[in-house]
């Protein structure tokens, strides 16, 4: 399980990188979410992979942004 593998330490300094405002990301179930673009980002054997390449688009966009 993802919550596991990444420490809380960890979680409190990773954020968006596709957002200007880098708002910190959060983990929900095997992934980390952008709360602002949407954006998800995967974990790979306990790794965040933080590209934003790599990331699958969501819905949720709390800060207005709007992923292109």
């Amino acid at each position: 399980m993802a919550e596991q593998c990444i420490s809380e330490r960890l979680l409190k300094v990773l954020a968006c990188p596709a957002c200007d405002t880098r708002p910190k990301v959060k983990l929900i179930d095997d992934s980390l979410h952008c709360p602002c673009c949407g954006r998800i980002y995967p974990i790979e054997n306990g790794v965040p992979v933080m590209l934003v390449e790599r990331a699958t688009l969501g819905n949720n966009t709390e800060c207005g942004e709007r992923t292109q």
